[in-house]
């Protein structure tokens, strides 16, 4: 544990989350949220091939949810995917939900293949208000919502961020794997798929 702890730079990444959380949550809940957060987060299992929509990556996650978990840091219990809220007379779907045993809130987690925009955090917002409202038991603290993005710029989420009282943080997701690598070599290589099909064809 370690070991991929030091290989994956955690204590460089632990903490760096951009988020709202010493607004929205009592400071004694704010400082442990923010250590707990961490960007980017490294994804080393999901293999060489970018996700290209948002339901290709949960289910990469979901297929690697232990490694997901160890990636998450300790106190995350899975608790669904694609969960159901029904609000009103329409039907919506967390990518993720998790319990966190220290923080004693649900953590909804929202995918995001691609780049952050300021309509991600509304999104979220909202998906937590129903959290509160609907799945939150009396003794449960406020939920905390976490945006994974392909992509961000730090000055736009910190404006997307200003006056939303529900805790929420943005971190990148990457694979460290060909974050190494040059781009010219990258774009080079096979992808997983394309080595796949090859030695496929030879059997």
């Amino acid at each position: 544990m370690l070991a991929i702890q030091i290989e994956t730079r955690f204590h460089e990444r632990q903490g760096k989350a951009i988020n709202n959380f010493q607004a929205a949550l009592p400071p004694s809940d704010s400082d442990m949220a923010a250590q707990i957060f961490k960007d980017p987060y490294v994804f080393d299992f999901l293999g060489t091939a970018d996700p290209r929509r948002e339901a290709e990556l949960e289910q990469k996650l979901i297929d690697h949810i232990q490694k997901f978990l160890l990636e998450l840091s300790q106190g995350f219990a899975f608790v669904g995917r694609q969960v159901p809220l029904e609000v009103g007379s329409s039907d919506f779907h967390l990518d993720l939900l998790f319990y966190h045993l220290q923080l004693r809130c649900y953590v909804v987690i929202e995918l995001k293949a691609g780049k952050f925009v300021p309509g991600h955090v509304s999104q979220l917002n909202f998906y937590l208000n129903v959290v509160d409202d609907l799945l939150r038991y009396p003794e449960d603290k406020p939920s905390i919502g976490l945006l994974l993005v392909k992509d961000k710029d730090q000055m736009v989420v910190e404006y997307s961020l200003a006056g939303y009282s529900k805790p929420i943080g943005v971190a990148q997701w990457e694979r460290q794997i060909t974050q190494s690598l040059p781009d010219d070599l990258k774009s080079s290589l096979p992808t997983v798929e394309e080595i796949e099909a090859e030695l496929g064809g030879d059997l």
